[in-house]
């Protein structure tokens, strides 16, 4: 289970301009190649439906099914995986794996009998008049993704981000080719490719987790549910990942259920033509953020981080650890400004590249200026994530919580007040509660880096 992130720093000891480049190139792809696959997919799935003929209308109705599956999952899955993925860390460290693997299989039990049963009663309200096919298909997906969001949780605790980014890219070139193979027979067959890619996606993360804890399958072995005990289970994770994903939908469900806004698509899911497709394709200018972010916060920050606490459990002087906190701070000081640095020019390659993809695309460009504040509200989520990775790094749990139920209240008031003031206010909402946010994870940051000895030195027996 070597960690990517020696990976990366070998390539970057190379000292050539090849070995930046590769490094930088090989962390965006993983940090954010999740993400960008599925959107290719989905992407792909539209431009080429088009071209073989399929409507309009299917291909919309297809594209919102998917996003509320994908939405819904986050939020669902967002209550258990952040927790136990703290949970299999602390039983790795405390040198005791083999609780790991039955405490997932638990997990996995769980949560798909939890989202199963929500998924039966939301399809028994949210599509009236749609097909058993229909409605067992999103039941299916919406039980596959939470596996799956488990699952990469884990592997991504396990440091397996290459073949989390090759399991994704395998699942969604299988959604592409099986949907539009199935096109003759409707939303149902696109729904069918895309329940398949995924299920596929979840099976072979399945085969990395028990591979990696053979345990969970040997003689004797049993599902656990310890990770639910009052020791191990962590409100203030729980909490944190709930209200960081709906903070991030928030702005978005705003404007598909607003009357004037969003357009009904398909059962009771709406979608809003004006908002959806900006904020889209805002996402993939994050990869290199997501690259900086991967670089510096999961390879250097977590080497001086180690250090640190290493210094403080070796028994070095006050001035040895007070120089290895200068250290990491200025690793995180600098991690920061590069990621909001190279965002930045993210923002300006939208600005030179946007109108014409969106005439590559067959986008109206009254989408542009919307584009141009959404890729800067990508750009201030990729910091946002920096500053609460930092800030669990240092176990400061309910300071993540605080800014995560922040970023939901401001973008649900942000996005009614950008709305009332008109369309040319659009997307302003979103950004600006990210804005408040980042300068509010900066604060808490800098409040708990000040004294950060005595309050490490506080907290031992």
């Amino acid at each position: 289970m070597a960690g990517i992130g020696f990976g990366i720093r070998d390539l970057l000891r190379r000292d050539t301009f090849l070995g930046f480049f590769r490094a930088y190139t090989y962390a965006g792809v993983i940090g954010s190649g999740p993400w960008i696959l599925s959107f290719a997919g989905i992407l792909m799935i539209h431009i080429l439906g088009r071209q073989l003929g399929i409507p309009v209308r299917l291909i919309t109705q297809f594209q919102t099914s998917v996003t509320y599956v994908i939405a819904a999952s986050l939020v669902f899955s967002g209550v258990l995986t952040l927790s136990f993925t703290r949970y299999a860390s602390d039983r790795i460290y405390e040198n005791r794996p083999e609780r790991v693997g039955p405490a997932f299989l638990g997990a996995l039990t769980l949560i798909t009998a939890g989202s199963f049963a929500l998924g039966l009663l939301l399809s028994a309200f949210a599509f009236p008049g749609q097909s058993p096919v229909y409605r067992a298909f999103m039941v299916m997906s919406f039980v596959t993704m939470n596996g799956i969001w488990l699952s990469a949780s884990l592997l991504s605790g396990l440091k397996r981000y290459l073949a989390l980014v090759g399991l994704f890219g395998i699942g969604y070139a299988v959604v592409v080719v099986v949907s539009l193979a199935l096109r003759a027979r409707g939303l149902e067959g696109l729904l069918g490719g895309f329940l398949l890619g995924h299920f596929l996606m979840l099976t072979g993360m399945l085969r990395l987790i028990l591979g990696a804890f053979p345990a969970a399958t040997s003689a004797g072995a049993s599902v656990r549910f310890d990770f639910l005990d009052r020791r191990h289970l962590y409100l203030s994770l729980t909490f944190a990942a709930l209200a960081y994903n709906l903070g991030i939908w928030a702005d978005k469900a705003y404007f598909w259920y607003a009357p004037h806004l969003g357009q009904p698509v398909i059962g009771m899911l709406r979608s809003s033509l004006i908002y959806d497709i900006p904020i889209f394709l805002s996402y993939v200018a994050t990869l290199p953020g997501m690259a900086v972010f991967l670089v510096r916060m999961e390879t250097d920050f977590a080497e001086k981080h180690k250090d640190y606490y290493g210094a403080i459990h070796g028994g070095a002087t006050l001035g040895q650890i007070a120089g290895a906190k200068d250290e990491m701070v200025d690793t995180i000081r600098q991690g920061l400004l590069e990621i909001a640095k190279i965002q930045g020019l993210g923002v300006l390659f939208a600005m030179i590249w946007g109108p014409a993809m969106l005439r590559w695309l067959g986008i109206s460009q009254l989408y542009q200026h919307l584009l141009y504040i959404d890729v800067v509200a990508a750009g201030l989520q990729v910091v946002f994530l920096g500053l609460c990775n930092v800030l669990f790094y240092l176990d400061k749990r309910r300071a993540v919580l605080g800014l995560s139920l922040l970023l939901l209240a401001s973008n649900l008031l942000f996005t009614m007040a950008s709305v009332s003031l008109g369309a040319e206010f659009y997307g302003y909402g979103f950004a600006a509660a990210l804005l408040v946010a980042v300068l509010s994870g900066l604060w808490t940051l800098d409040r708990n880096l000040h004294d950060l000895e005595f309050r490490t030195f506080m907290r031992q027996p």
